[in-house]
């Protein structure tokens, strides 16, 4: 015998389970972050099933019809890639070349797919391409400590002096330049370094060789937020994998 009032109970539940909040929904959809979302349900230019909804927390379900400026929006599946990049080549569509690199990059574009931190073209290694517009933003702020590791070739050999320089901190326009670590790299010419840091990016790591007279010919990032270019081929690309995207979305909160 079926008991009414237990099925109604699990309906609701399922329904409950099932409910999405709007804001998360809003930036799901690639329009904004949701903390953009916050401001655009406020200002009253997100509207569900036909009704304009201004409070927050508001949650919807996979059937509601959700309209932003009164166009309907959808939720996108979020992608991400890791991509190591070669040296001599520009993150950017060259409509003359039809070499495979640029199908790749034009597929991610065309997914709606941007590089997070991308690299300039004499750099080479790890580039993370998303259409996730929350991540994205969350990692590149200022204040994120997002780990990452150089292979750099100097055009010289990196004197034992100014190697403890770097490992103590520079002063540089009334600031102190710092890294985690530095190490020569084993087996190599003591141009070779290897280097860690968590702020201020290759910007950082170029001025502290800058200020000590030293030339950057190479510069590899091997590690980046929480993903290895390890058994990927240069000029490859791969999708993450789950525990991988994990540890991105853990990263700059």
């Amino acid at each position: 015998m079926r008991n009414n009032k237990t099925d109604k109970v699990k309906s609701e539940s399922r329904k409950a389970e099932a409910k999405t909040r709007l804001n998360k929904y809003v930036a799901n959809s690639g329009i904004c972050s949701r903390r953009e979302a916050d401001k655009f349900i406020q200002a009253g230019v997100v509207s569900v099933n036909g009704i304009g909804i201004t409070k927050m927390g508001y949650k919807i379900l996979p059937s509601d019809v959700v309209k932003f400026n009164g166009r309907i929006i959808k939720n996108k599946t979020n992608k991400y890639f890791v991509f190591n990049k070669p040296k001599n080549y520009t993150l950017s569509i060259n409509e003359h070349k039809k070499n495979a690199l640029d199908q790749f990059l034009k597929n991610m574009f065309k997914q709606g797919l941007t590089a997070i931190d991308t690299l300039n073209k004499m750099e080479m290694g790890i580039t993370i391409f998303t259409n996730d517009l929350e991540l994205s933003k969350k990692i590149s702020k200022k204040s994120a400590r997002i780990k990452s590791i150089y292979h750099i070739t100097l055009n010289k050999k990196l004197t034992q002096v100014d190697f403890n320089k770097i490992a103590s901190g520079l002063k540089f326009n009334n600031y102190k330049l710092t890294v985690d670590k530095i190490s020569y790299i084993n087996g190599k010419e003591k141009n070779e370094i290897g280097l860690e840091n968590t702020t201020g990016g290759l910007r950082k790591v170029k001025n502290i060789f800058q200020k000590l007279s030293y030339s950057i010919i190479k510069i590899d990032r091997v590690f980046y937020a929480g993903i290895t270019k390890k058994d990927l081929p240069r000029a490859r690309y791969r999708e993450l994998v789950t525990a991988e995207i994990n540890i991105l979305k853990r990263l700059g909160v």
